[in-house]
């Protein structure tokens, strides 16, 4: 695919307002990959008054679900026969290990449009109910109308996919913004969606910076924003939605814990966190970075945590030995260091890594992986989202301690617990105050299991057929039948026998 220096606006590729453009920059080199149109307000407002007027007057909200469906499903299959140069290009333009591109990045993605299409095919869109006043009550489920999605570079795909398509599988029309870092694979979505038949006006995708993010969320052509991003930006965009009173969703920022018992198998539980921490080299709201374990057997895991850590390989994110590449920008980087130096001031012990570059390494946007202990749960490093390859192992005492450590923290996203009995890490892990909790295992990214957090880790819940409602109004309309009427109630119609109303569709 060759870089765009056009905007995909409206479903049309079409020249931005101005000539204004950006690089993509390789993580991994420093070097520029690309040079890309760089969208601005001015082609925001096109691009909502052609989602508007889609939503208002075009076919897409008024077509049969089933219709919406099987275009969706075209779209997986264009998808997946594109699937090895999406992986290609998210770890060229944001450096994830390319055995973590494949396997995450590029096909979960598709996995979950599936997924998405089985949910909506399924759903129940209208239900006919005998009302307690004598008259029946239809209840529909109705498109939102235009939606402004909101990514960051972190997960790119897999973030545009769990917005983009419960929202065109509900009727709505969709204005995405994608972070400009990761424009590559934002170009490569438009060029498939190109090829599926969707009405005009339906989608636009602006990747784009935050001056363009703030238009579109403030936007009165706008009726629902769904924002993934850190908790501080989320706070903005609430606010800006609660004045206008739109409806809203967010999915933020995460400082997720794993509760390790007494029982836990030290080698397992240090495999674990290297999906559960690392995972795509640490740059994930989700990352469960604080290690909770029991203090009598500190050492047991620490040692095992140890042995994992100083054997991953750091460096080129195309060679599959790979296991932690390079952050997404030198800005990114920065930050990263600056806990780890700061951890070091709080008092924790540094185990692995340190703020220098890995060794071997002479550029790139590249953090050693990091271990550290004697970790005190109120700690900055401990409460605070650092987005990178760092680790705390914090102790604990028995497991109303670890419960009482694990919900000591203004964000609620994930968390999981570890141990051989079932029964015990279940009582645990209901105990948790997270969205999403997995026992053995990180956390469930399945599509049909919502996913979403409590406390600063955000509003509302995505995947699963919550997801799809999350793009829907639920619409009452109550029936009283003509006089003399020998209409039926609706207990002994079949789901059928009543033509909807205008405006409430039927599966």
């Amino acid at each position: 695919m060759s870089p765009r220096q056009q905007l995909y606006i409206g479903g049309r590729w079409v020249d931005p307002a101005t000539d204004q453009t950006v690089e993509v920059i390789s993580p991994h080199t420093e070097q520029a990959i690309a040079r890309v149109a760089d969208p601005t307000t001015a082609d925001v407002d096109r691009a909502v008054a052609a989602a508007r007027a889609a939503f208002d007057t075009g076919p897409w909200p008024r077509t049969d679900p089933q219709e919406r469906v099987a275009i969706i499903r075209e779209l997986v299959r264009c998808y997946r026969a594109r699937e090895d140069e999406l992986a290609q290009l998210i770890t060229t333009e944001m450096g994830a290990p390319i055995t973590f591109s494949r396997s995450a990045h590029a096909k979960l993605p598709g996995i979950m449009m599936s997924a998405f299409a089985d949910i909506a095919a399924a759903y129940r869109w209208r239900d006919t109910r005998a009302g307690f006043l004598g008259r029946d009550v239809v209840v529909g489920h109705e498109p939102v109308g235009v939606v402004a999605a909101i990514i960051p570079w972190n997960m790119p795909m897999f973030l545009m996919v769990g917005k983009l398509i419960p929202a065109l599988l509900a009727g709505c029309t969709v204005v995405l913004k994608p972070s400009p870092e990761t424009a590559l694979d934002a170009h490569h979505m438009a060029e498939l969606l190109d090829q599926v038949g969707l009405p005009p006006g339906v989608v636009s995708i602006l990747p784009a910076g935050r001056e363009v993010g703030r238009h579109l969320v403030a936007h009165p052509g706008v009726d629902k924003v769904s924002f993934t991003g850190s908790t501080g930006a989320g706070r903005q965009v609430a606010e800006v939605c609660g004045a206008a009173l739109r409806k809203v969703s967010l999915e933020l920022g995460g400082k997720s814990a794993a509760v390790v018992l007494d029982d836990a198998d030290p080698s397992a539980v240090a495999t674990g966190m290297m999906v559960a921490g690392l995972m795509n080299s640490g740059q994930a709201c989700v990352a469960q970075t604080r290690v909770l374990v029991p203090q009598h057997r500190h050492d047991d895991f620490v040692d095992a945590l140890v042995s994992v850590i100083e054997n991953l390989t750091v460096g080129d994110p195309f060679d599959p030995a790979t296991r932690v590449g390079p952050m997404v920008s030198h800005r990114q980087q920065q930050r990263v260091r600056d806990y780890i130096a700061l951890g070091q001031r709080e008092g924790a012990r540094l185990l692995v890594g340190g703020s220098d570059l890995p060794e071997g390494i002479e550029r790139g946007w590249y953090v050693r992986p990091t271990l550290f202990a004697d970790v005190d749960n109120s700690m900055r490093i401990a409460q605070e989202e650092i987005f990178g390859p760092v680790l705390s192992v914090i102790a604990y005492a028995d497991d109303e301690h670890a419960l009482h450590l694990a919900n000591d923290s203004e964000y609620g996203l994930s968390g999981s617990v570890w141990s051989p009995d079932i029964e015990r890490a279940t009582a645990i892990a209901r105990r948790v105050r997270a969205g999403t909790v997995g026992i053995n295992e990180p956390y469930s990214m399945d599509p049909v299991a919502p996913f979403g957090g409590v406390k600063n880790s955000g509003i509302g819940r995505e995947f699963g057929a919550e997801g799809l409602e999350g793009y829907l109004d639920t619409v009452s309309l109550s029936m009283r039948p003509p006089a003399n009427s020998a209409l039926p109630r609706a207990n002994t119609l079949s789901p059928r026998a009543m033509a909807p109303p205008s405006g409430i569709r039927s599966s």
